[in-house]
């Protein structure tokens, strides 16, 4: 994977191009922003850097992730003022180099073959679906979860199918949506895999996207179909 890298060699105050060691915990962010909605563009030069950007009402979010990947940003995020969005750039860096290799070919993401041993840990999988996750929910009636994963081909998707399984237990199964008269496939989390997946990302969702998590106190009985207390995941201190 990306995990062995260059030491970190001084960067000029301009932020051209530098080197940084990431740690455990940035990568696995990284990963999950990849899967969701952040593009790492190379530049002509081949350079890399991300732009990370949302509406105002996820700015807990940028500057969230900006303050993990502190040392891919030499400026804070700034608030645009036409739509009031928050955006920061980061400088480029030839650790984002190893990353674009893994995850895009001719400048198309890709998922890459050994995604097996990329995505293994819950904050991808929060970071992941607070990008690109949607809840559909109704009181005492439904709660499903869906990652949009409308950039990637129906083989691909399959194999996050698999992935999901096998690193973290979570059940899932593909769907198919209808966006601009196109089918796009995406990955539908039902009754099977709700209570798992739940208990992985709660500890890491943060307050501007509760909204996309159930309110578990409603229905428990539907959530978890065995009855069962959901056991809370270890909460990370980033």
């Amino acid at each position: 994977m990306f995990r062995q890298v260059a030491n970190a060699v001084e960067n000029n105050p301009q932020g051209s191009w530098y080197n940084v060691r990431m740690t455990r915990i940035q990568e696995d962010i990284i990963i999950g922003t990849i899967l969701g909605d952040i593009y790492i563009c190379r530049s002509q030069s081949g350079k890399t850097s991300i732009q990370i950007k949302q509406a105002d009402r996820y700015k807990e979010y940028v500057f969230w992730l900006h303050r993990q990947l502190k040392d891919l940003f030499l400026s804070a995020p700034r608030q645009r003022k036409d739509n009031q969005q928050w955006y920061v750039n980061s400088s480029f860096s030839g650790e984002l180099n190893r990353v674009h290799d893994i995850f895009y070919i001719n400048r198309k993401k890709v998922i890459p073959k050994n995604i097996k041993d990329i995505l293994i840990s819950p904050i991808s999988l929060a970071v992941w679906f607070m990008d690109d996750g949607t809840l559909d929910y109704r009181e005492k009636d439904h709660c499903a979860f869906h990652l949009c994963t409308n950039c990637f081909t129906k083989v691909e998707v399959r194999k996050l199918i698999d992935v999901l399984d096998s690193n973290f237990g979570i059940k899932s199964s593909l769907h198919y949506t209808l966006c601009r008269g196109k089918r796009h496939a995406r990955i539908y989390i039902g009754a099977r895999g709700r209570e798992r997946f739940i208990e992985l990302i709660n500890p890491f969702v943060l307050n501007c996207f509760k909204y996309k998590l159930p309110t578990l106190y409603l229905a428990p009985q539907r959530l978890d179909p065995s009855g069962s207390d959901s056991t809370a995941v270890k909460n990370m201190v980033l």
